[in-house]
């Protein structure tokens, strides 16, 4: 029979997803058959599962840290946020519809049915299921219908390790505030808990740590550094971005506008990981930098929206001074879109019905289309003759003159377009920078030695020295003994 045990945290952001990778790591390396899992997830980056269809890339990321093939029933409930009031729904990896927020609370009773299922089939093949919670199990105004912490954690029978952080501060009220809220069958749920993000010497933390147990009564499984390895994993949510400066002067610095909706961020990871690169987040009220020699427009959950946005911040006549100094532009999947003359969303698939004019820097138009494509596909890109690996996820067909220019083939198709001169390509291939070959050819083409060792490889590495630094600072014995069978 399996064992289960999950992390909440007092908060969002707490760290609970690099603790869940970090721990299916060390798992794995025990020896044990180790599954992540996460009830429900709200984020636009997405990956492409194994088995088909989309889940959050945070719980693809614990799959290859548990060295397992990444599943939809590992992340069964995915929100994908259009506006600030409501989301898409994907339920087991296909998207079932539309929700705002109140509206979404009355179907939390059907969608726990199928978080159930996919824990079930989860933990039919594993000896353990490492659960991370979502927000903070303290928001008690959500507490009815829950899916995510506590209505999960009481339903299925799983202990619940609480995460507090450090590094933003006052931990030790919100570990004790969080105990001191929770109904009573809520924290019989907490068997203990765990500081993360710790920086200096962690003795000084000896009288917080006494302080906590003794108001709470829960035991500390231990005190987590700051882990300077998480820097080399992919970021969860565009959180992350809202505290990524720019670096030093470096020989190429690399332009990416923050969009609301933008989606599937990570695409520009592994260019963050070359030392010779600057890559640099431009939020709004800011203007794309002069001296930039590339800009990415990445992915966006809201196309015209997001488009609507660009132009507001007034980066479209940047991005057009930026071409005629000569400088280079890629757009990705979104930011494709955003790239051609015309973007039109005749079924009102990402809001009302409408036509808009696209920045124009690509003679291509796009169209949405109701069949949205999600998949895991080989690739090559056409201008340097190298092979890439990735996936789709988007709605929408774009074509025109520029496409007869296509910089890649997915599984032997023309994707994407290219302007004649070569210094302006959209595709809908995400995962185009994680290629090393032509990572290495794309920047030298602009002059720039790329230096960094595989990506992938750099994040493998980064998931076992995660997992050997929690060996070292947990009570692993302890923390793993609390799971219970389910």
């Amino acid at each position: 029979m399996a064992k289960a045990l999950m992390l909440q945290g007092t908060g969002s952001d707490v760290g609970k997803t690099v603790l869940v990778a970090g721990l299916c790591r060390l798992a794995a390396n025990r020896g044990l058959r180790v599954r992540p899992f996460k009830p429900q997830n709200m984020s636009n980056n997405a990956a492409v599962a194994e088995d088909g269809g989309e889940m959050g890339r945070a719980q693809w990321l614990q799959a290859l840290a548990a060295r397992t093939p990444p599943s939809i029933h590992m992340n069964p409930i995915l929100l994908k946020p259009e506006s600030e009031t409501g989301s898409q729904v994907v339920v087991h990896g296909r998207v079932v519809g539309k929700a705002r927020g109140r509206d979404y609370q009355a179907l939390k009773p059907r969608l726990l049915e199928k978080v159930m299922e996919s824990f079930a089939r989860l933990k039919q093949d594993c000896d353990l299921v490492l659960v991370e919670g979502a927000g903070s199990p303290a928001e008690i105004n959500l507490r009815a219908g829950d899916i995510a912490n506590m209505g999960f954690a009481t339903k299925a029978g799983v202990p619940v390790v609480l995460v507090g952080d450090i590094d933003r501060g006052g931990v030790i009220a919100s570990l004790v505030g969080t105990h001191h809220i929770l109904p009573e069958e809520d924290r019989r749920m907490i068997c203990g808990y765990l500081i993360n993000k710790f920086r200096g010497d962690v003795s000084l933390f000896d009288e917080g740590l006494a302080a906590i147990t003794r108001f709470t009564g829960w035991q500390s499984f231990g005190v987590v550094p700051w882990l300077a390895e998480t820097a080399r994993l992919p970021a969860e949510d565009s959180v992350a971005l809202e505290r990524l400066a720019a670096g030093s002067a470096r020989a190429l610095k690399v332009a990416v506008p923050v969009l609301s909706r933008i989606a599937n961020f990570d695409d520009l990871d592994p260019l963050a990981a070359e030392p010779e690169i600057d890559l640099v987040y431009v939020r709004n009220g800011e203007r794309l930098p002069d001296d930039a020699g590339l800009i990415v427009i990445p992915g966006s959950k809201s196309t015209i929206g997001d488009l609507a946005a660009f132009r507001a911040n007034g980066w479209d006549l940047d991005l057009a001074r930026h071409v005629r100094r000569g400088g280079h532009v890629v757009g990705i999947c979104g930011g494709y879109q955003m790239l051609g003359r015309s973007v039109a969303d005749p079924l009102g698939l990402e809001g009302a019905p409408s036509r808009v004019d696209g920045l124009g820097l690509l003679d291509v138009d796009t169209v949405m289309a109701p069949d949205k494509v999600v998949r895991n596909v080989s690739a090559h890109s056409t201008v340097f003759d190298e092979p890439l690996q990735g996936y789709e996820i988007h709605l929408g067909v774009s074509e025109g003159p520029d496409a007869a220019r296509a910089p890649v083939t997915i599984d032997e198709r023309p994707d994407g377009a290219t302007t004649a001169d070569g210094r302006v390509m959209g595709t809908y291939l995400h995962g185009l920078f994680a290629a090393d070959g032509f990572r290495r050819a794309y920047l030298a083409a602009l002059g720039v030695r790329a230096v960094a060792d595989s990506y992938a490889q750099g994040v493998d590495a980064a998931l076992d020295a995660i997992a050997a630094r929690l060996e070292q600072v947990l009570d692993v014995d302890g923390l793993l003994g609390s799971a219970a069978s389910v």
